[in-house]
């Protein structure tokens, strides 16, 4: 396993990251397969576990914690908030009357006192940075937070709540998680060059392209993978952006054959081949995934093998741009352009 510094924390994190998305409800993982999940990512090395509030309702949060139960010092905990969580119109976003409860919410799922990084699920647009930014340094000196980041904001609104971090002397985003894989390279163009500018660390999420890229997708099979039967969408090969994406794997799988290399070393050496990037969260729905990935713990791509994914996929290219979750909030309400 490599590690590496969380921008400028000096906190030490894996290359590969455990996300628990999957635990419980969405993946079909018991509270037994999660635990040993959590042991065997522990003892292949990965010290970083990334929940959220919303994952099952709160259910990750809980499996992780039980996970953790002993250990927790050994580790670097991380968790979300800002997504909804119920019907009730004031539990979620990012507001300091949401922030300071739904953190008591989230400690008490757990079983800490603190997280070690605490980050803004989405940037939300009805709420000012200095509101965010100062409940969030306040719950920092509290002890309840070591450090906060950001996930999937858009390149300008990384650099505004830069700017007014700076502007009303309060602590900054250390983190930025956006999703980045082969067949998503759009964050190439704007975000990695912007959290490179301020030092963020970079954990990025999906590296296997909702299965994509995790060598179950393949011309001539049946799509079986989890996130087929949620979001069946996505894996429509009716749909152009699907069909080029499939086309892409095809490629890819060559080039990782050519390489020596499973598609899953491909996928993920690819992206912690970036200079931007801390880690790459994977989400094992089982053992046999997490082994799976964890074989890439220690993959480098060479240079030719980087120009062959470039020629195939181009840098800043995102294959699915309706796939994205930082477009910004005018361009997909009207009442936003035309009031």
């Amino acid at each position: 396993m490599q590690y590496r510094t969380m921008g400028r924390t000096g906190v030490q994190v894996s290359s590969l990251a455990l996300g628990a998305m999957n635990f419980g409800a969405i993946g079909r993982t018991t509270q037994d397969e999660a635990t040993a999940i959590v042991d065997a990512a522990l003892e292949g090395g990965i010290n970083l576990v990334d929940t959220a509030d919303m994952y099952g309702d709160g259910e990750s949060e809980v499996m992780v914690g039980k996970a953790i139960a002993g250990r927790r010092d050994d580790l670097v905990l991380a968790t979300k908030a800002t997504m909804p969580i119920g019907q009730e119109r004031n539990h979620r976003g990012s507001s300091r009357r949401w922030l300071v409860t739904e953190l008591d919410h989230s400690l008490r799922r757990l079983g800490v006192d603190h997280v070690d990084l605490y980050q803004m699920h989405r940037w939300d647009p009805a709420t000012g940075d200095e509101e965010t930014l100062s409940a969030l340094t306040d719950l920092q000196r509290a002890g309840k937070i070591r450090y906060f980041g950001s996930s999937t904001f858009p390149a300008y609104r990384i650099v505004q709540a830069q700017w007014a971090a700076r502007e009303h002397h309060l602590s900054r985003y250390v983190t930025e998680q956006p999703g980045y894989s082969i067949l998503q390279r759009g964050i190439e163009t704007h975000v990695l060059p912007v959290t490179e500018e301020y030092g963020l660390g970079v954990l990025a999420w999906s590296p296997l392209a909702s299965g994509w890229l995790s060598g179950a997708v393949r011309e001539g099979r049946e799509i079986t993978t989890s996130r087929s039967r949620v979001l069946p969408q996505r894996f429509d090969l009716a749909l152009p952006a699907n069909r080029a994406r499939l086309d892409a794997v095809e490629r890819l799988v060559k080039v990782a054959d050519e390489a020596g290399l499973t598609l899953i070393q491909l996928a993920l050496g690819f992206v912690t081949a970036h200079r931007a990037v801390t880690s790459a969260i994977i989400g094992p729905r089982t053992l046999d995934h997490l082994h799976s990935q964890l074989a890439a713990a220690d993959t480098v791509l060479p240079a030719d093998v980087l120009d062959e994914i470039d020629a195939i996929v181009a840098p800043g290219l995102d294959l699915a741009p309706d796939e994205k979750f930082d477009t910004p909030p005018a361009l997909l309400d009207p009442t936003l352009r035309r009031r």
